[in-house]
C-alpha cells in the first residue's frame, strides 16, 4: 500500500479548521462547491465536479479535538477503499493539518496526480479559514487538461 502526505499550517483556531473538514459547509468552501451530505460519523459526504465525477465518502470519525476519517465508498476505482485522515493540532497560532490519503494499491499516475492536486486543495483549505474565501472546484487551480 502506499499513501499521499502533507502537511500544512494554518494562522486559524483548531476549531475553525475542523469545522472546514468536518461539515458539508466546510468543505464546499475548499473543495468543490457541489458538496452534500451529513456531518457525522456514519454518514456519507458526496463531492462532486461537474462532468468529472466525484467522490462518496463515509465519514468513520469526527473529534473536534483535532481529527477527521473518511473511506472513499464511490468514485475513481483507484480511490475506492482508500482512507482520507485529517489530524489537527494547535501550535501557537497556527493549526498544523497532517494529511495523509492512504490505501492506494500501487504508486500509479492517477495518485501522483491527486497527490499534487491535494496539495492545491490543502492551500483552498489555509486560504478558506485564514481569510474567509478558499478556492474550491470549478475555480480551483488546474494542474493539467481536466483536472
Amino acid at each position: 500500500m502506499v499513501d499521499i502526505l502533507h502537511q500544512v499550517g494554518v494562522v486559524a483556531p483548531l476549531a475553525d479548521v475542523y469545522r472546514a473538514v468536518a461539515t458539508p459547509e466546510g468543505v464546499a468552501g475548499w473543495w468543490s462547491v457541489d458538496t452534500t451530505g451529513k456531518s457525522e460519523v456514519g454518514g456519507q459526504l458526496a463531492v462532486h465536479f461537474g462532468d468529472e465525477g466525484g467522490f462518496d465518502l463515509e465519514i468513520l470519525e469526527l473529534d473536534p479535538d483535532g481529527r477527521v476519517r473518511w473511506r472513499v465508498v464511490g468514485g475513481p476505482e483507484e480511490w475506492i477503499g482508500t482512507e482520507i485522515d485529517w489530524r489537527l493540532g494547535q501550535r501557537g497560532r497556527f493549526t498544523v493539518v497532517d494529511f495523509t490519503h492512504a490505501g492506494w494499491r500501487e504508486p500509479t499516475e492517477l495518485m501522483h496526480e491527486c497527490s499534487t492536486k491535494w496539495a492545491v486543495f490543502l492551500m483552498s483549505l489555509k486560504e478558506l479559514v485564514e481569510t474567509g474565501r478558499g478556492r474550491p472546484a470549478p475555480n480551483d487551480v488546474q494542474i493539467s487538461d481536466g483536472h
